[in-house]
């Protein structure tokens, strides 16, 4: 195993805890004594580290080589010969995809996302995406399907505790539909709203759709569907993921 091959585990293994809402970047970031963009960056895959920060990662998230790597070693096992597997399984190394982080305009109009709109890309892993299930109007089948905002402290004080300033939400644009997602959960859903977007829960009444704060004490707001149009196409997609810390 060499260098690149050790610090792709502790990458994936990073964005695999975030995920899982048991870190967030700014948490690794004062524990090991970095900058948080320098994580922002490591996790991006848009900065390596060095091996004396590759060391205080490992400590700080009390984490040894063995914790990390994708086979298990015995204690016999040549670390070459892990290497080798590691390089031979491509899967193992490739389970992250970056998610576009645009802004709310952009997330709203651009079908598929040009370079200039791109803030800056979110690792998600892919088998998370992969999972998600479609329901797409012909209008939006061929945009480009997932992309990520982040929420200003508006958008969270509404949505809270979903939602907090700063955190990221992943939209499915392939999901623009009413029907649940799951049948005993309310789904967040990005909404066009005036010109921009809202991450509200949203009904159906006559035309009209409700979009509904998560806080008692933020607004109701009313979007009417226009006699040409669907509700659908009000519909950006559905948040499928938070990310809070990056």
């Amino acid at each position: 195993m060499n260098f690149q091959d050790l610090h792709e585990c502790l990458r994936l293994e990073l964005v695999r805890r975030i995920e899982e809402g048991d870190l967030t970047g700014t948490r690794i970031a004062a524990q090991a004594g970095f900058r948080q963009g320098h994580v922002s960056n490591f996790l991006n895959r848009k900065r390596a580290l060095s091996l004396e920060g590759l060391d205080r990662v490992l400590a700080a998230q009390g984490l040894t080589i063995e914790d990390i790597l994708p086979v298990q070693i015995s204690a016999e096992g040549n670390a070459g010969e892990v290497g080798d597997e590691l390089r031979s399984r491509p899967a193992q190394v490739e389970q992250v995809a970056m998610v576009p982080l645009v802004s709310m305009s952009a997330a709203a109009e651009e079908a598929q996302i040009r370079v200039a709109s791109v803030i800056e890309e979110v690792p998600v892993t892919a088998a998370r995406l992969s999972d998600q299930r479609d329901r797409a109007s012909r209008r939006v089948a061929g945009w480009q399907r997932f992309v990520a905002v982040r929420c200003d402290s508006q958008q969270a004080s509404a949505m809270v505790p979903l939602l907090a300033a700063g955190s990221i939400a992943v939209i499915d644009r392939h999901y623009n539909s009413l029907a649940p997602y799951h049948a005993d959960q309310p789904m967040l859903l990005a909404v066009r709203y005036g010109a921009g977007l809202l991450l509200r829960h949203v009904e159906l009444d006559d035309a009209r759709l409700i979009l509904r704060p998560a806080a008692i004490d933020c607004p109701v707001h009313l979007v009417a569907v226009a006699e040409d149009r669907l509700p659908s196409d009000y519909v950006v997609g559905r948040v499928c993921m938070i990310f809070h810390g990056l």
